[in-house]
């Protein structure tokens, strides 16, 4: 069985050194943490904390991880009254009830208070809807239920494997085949870009197979990439804030990246996605910065731009972006960051995306409708016409993949989604937007007139259930 640890090896293996060599010391320490001497709890970790050497405290850099580590030594005391912290855990509990976040620049000690302040609270709430929790050890084990909790077995094998695709292959229409191939790049370089045009449901599969493969243990963050967006935003910076006396301050505040690799960190048995949506839209050299070595060398630790701490990488952190190939505005990634992802092809013209939308509406019971798919196809083709190495001027499936498609309305969104898209496509080229008239496309050629067809679209009038596909 897989050996479950509430902390990173090292930190464990860090602190019992010390002991060893310094009995002492950690005597004095751990008396600070469990005699008390009838202070709180938030002080008696300061005040722990305050005699741990340098030496041990450069093992404890995340403050999820010094909270978690704190918490279980708590536990020796009084595990009722100081159940185990986990930051995954406690930060979805409070995102799913409203309870407040605490402060990102809050300590172990601060952290663990606050975590225990909600755990009181939980009990009150649990109790006027008729459950009583006998205390917090109580309350924490419902709230690790509710998250998934940890049973000694997270979704992935021993030999760093991933769970069974055929369900999630299923769903998303797809190969098992294609994920598990994602899934291995994950595996071997922990960080992968989809890539394709518009409408090929990037976002979609990522977000789906970041969640399937996270499991109940592990958690799945998103952020989208803007022109606007930078290093601050993205990792750490400097944030204004109000003051006491009114006067205007700053502070320095943790990005996604940063928070992300923080829960990572604090629950190292499980695996942990951040999505990166629309990778390249932003200035990728501004915005990641020290990445470009970590991304590389995970096992490396180097200072950041606003700290000198040393940070790097955990190997459980995976990243997922998806890139936009057809809009021409966008920068394609430069090579030196290209090399620290591998590619995913989302291609319109080979499969699995080719027949993806063909395989939806059979999957919907629409199959009367597949003519939609064949126009399509006829007009990527024409889209590649004189340049076929184009491929990512294409139409993705998921413009038509809406719940209770029709006749009428496939010709609503070719109208208003599609032959936008395409006029931009063939800016200076106007004279070839007929062959992309929807009745034309529709007959293959064939001089069939819509009314003569009106009966295969009626086909879709049924209601085609769930399946909406986004970018």
């Amino acid at each position: 069985m897989r050996d479950l640890n509430f902390v990173p090896w090292q930190t464990r293996d860090k602190f019992k050194a010390w002991c060893r060599e310094n009995p002492d010391d950690a005597l004095t320490a751990l008396k600070a943490l469990w005699a008390g001497n009838n202070r709180g709890v938030s002080e008696r970790i300061d005040a722990f904390r305050a005699r741990l050497p340098q030496s041990v405290i450069s093992g404890l850099e995340r403050r999820g991880v010094r909270t978690n580590f704190t918490s279980l030594l708590l536990m020796a005391l009084d595990s009722e009254r100081y159940p185990p912290y986990q930051s995954g855990v406690f930060h979805d509990a409070y995102t799913r009830t409203g309870y407040p976040h605490n402060p990102d620049d809050s300590n172990e000690a601060v952290t663990y208070e606050h975590a225990l302040g909600f755990l009181d609270r939980f009990i009150e709430e649990a109790a006027l809807r008729g459950l009583v929790l006998r205390h917090r050890l109580d309350a924490q084990s419902v709230v690790w239920a509710l998250k998934g909790g940890r049973d000694g077995k997270d979704d992935s094998g021993e030999d760093g494997t991933f769970p069974d695709m055929q369900t999630l292959a299923a769903d998303l229409l797809l190969p098992a085949s294609f994920l598990e191939e994602i899934a291995m790049l994950l595996n071997e370089k922990k960080q992968v870009i989809f890539q394709g045009p518009p409408g090929t449901g990037k976002t979609y599969v990522a977000r789906a197979l970041a969640n399937h493969l996270a499991g109940a243990a592990g958690s799945v963050e998103l952020v989208q990439f803007h022109p606007s967006y930078a290093y601050e935003d993205f990792v750490q910076g400097f944030r204004p804030m109000p003051l006491s006396n009114g006067q205007a301050g700053f502070e320095l505040r943790k990005g996604p990246l940063l928070r992300a690799t923080e829960r990572a960190e604090s629950e190292p048995d499980a695996r942990h996605y951040l999505i990166i949506d629309e990778i390249n839209r932003a200035n990728l050299g501004k915005v990641l910065g020290e990445l470009y070595f970590l991304l590389e060398y995970r096992e490396e630790k180097i200072g950041l731009q606003y700290s000198d701490e040393p940070f790097s990488l955990p190997e459980n952190l995976y990243i997922i972006g998806t890139m936009n190939t057809a809009d021409r505005s966008i920068a394609l990634v430069d090579l030196a960051l290209r090399r620290r992802f591998s590619f995913v092809e989302f291609d319109t013209g080979t499969e699995p995306v080719r027949g993806l939308l063909r395989r939806w509406l059979r999957a919907k019971n629409l199959g009367g409708m597949e003519w939609v798919a064949d126009v399509v196809d006829r007009a990527n083709e024409k889209l590649a016409d004189g340049n076929p190495e184009d491929r990512h001027a294409a139409i993705g499936p998921s413009y038509f993949m809406k719940p209770g498609l029709t006749g009428e309305r496939a010709r609503r969104i070719w109208q208003h989604d599609v032959l936008p898209y395409i006029e931009e496509r063939l800016y200076g080229e106007r004279d070839r937007l007929g062959e992309f008239d929807f009745d034309t496309l529709r007959s293959g050629g064939t001089g069939e007139s819509a009314t003569e067809q009106q009966s295969d679209g009626d086909a879709g009038d049924e209601d085609g259930g769930e399946g909406d596909v986004s970018d």
